[in-house]
């Protein structure tokens, strides 16, 4: 198994805050791999970062055995690497079908069809909406939008920042058994997730974020089971 990325020592700054501090982690090709942590631990600025929205001061991003440092976002996209922002971010008075077109903007246009069809195959629920206009999907029909329109620039890495977020219970188990099926159907993962207990039940591996810096790292199976993890993420 190859490696897909590879984060060495970023450090990341907002202004004066120092945001991630000396990070490193990497993914292997065919794994899903989480970042956990509490609100403002670092998760979403890292993956930032990877996408190319923010700059490492320091330290290096390799995708694919190429340096991603400078390299603009949609160059990013195109290169095989794709970002699920937190928050969904979807255009509401686009129908679902234009939505997920546009996902596709740096393929050839011959695999708009195809690319749809396999979609459709994962979200059956966004081939009985493709008419309608993403503003009147519900916040689970969204998210699987965003994540389908992702799919469409078909990528070798696809990076899900908080997928889970404000959706009912029900609507998380099936957001995460979509995961699961991407998964299956050869997508490599990067997962960052509030949700730690359903996060490192689908991981391969996972990381755990404090404050910008890694302070744990293993197995999924491995930090579900961890004393420290369990008592600070999963209230045991």
């Amino acid at each position: 198994m190859g490696t897909l990325l590879s984060v060495n020592d970023i450090n990341v700054s907002y202004g004066a805050i120092h945001a991630i501090k000396g990070v490193s982690f990497e993914v292997g090709e065919g794994e899903i791999v989480t970042l956990i942590g509490a609100n403002g631990a670092g998760k979403s600025t890292i993956l930032k970062t990877v996408s190319g929205l923010l700059h490492p001061k320091t330290g290096s991003v390799d995708f694919l055995g190429k340096r991603l440092n400078g390299v603009a976002p949609h160059k990013i996209v195109a290169g095989g690497l794709a970002h699920v922002p937190e928050g969904r971010r979807v255009f509401l008075r686009r129908t679902v079908e234009e939505t997920l077109e546009m996902g596709a903007y740096t393929q050839p246009k011959s695999t708009i069809a195809p690319g749809l069809e396999k979609v459709y195959e994962l979200f059956p629920r966004l081939k009985e909406r493709r008419r309608q206009v993403a503003g009147t999907l519900s916040g689970g029909e969204q998210q699987m939008l965003a994540m389908g329109r992702a799919l469409m620039s078909r990528p070798k890495l696809l990076m899900l920042d908080e997928p889970s977020m404000g959706l009912a219970p029900i609507l998380v188990e099936q957001i995460f058994d979509i995961i699961k099926s991407m998964h299956k159907a050869g997508t490599t993962i990067l997962l960052v997730e509030q949700n730690a207990q359903m996060a490192l039940s689908v991981a391969d591996r996972g990381y755990v974020l404090e404050t910008g810096k890694i302070v744990a790292t293993g197995t999924g199976a491995q930090l579900l089971n961890d004393e420290a993890v369990k008592k600070a993420y999963l209230g045991g």
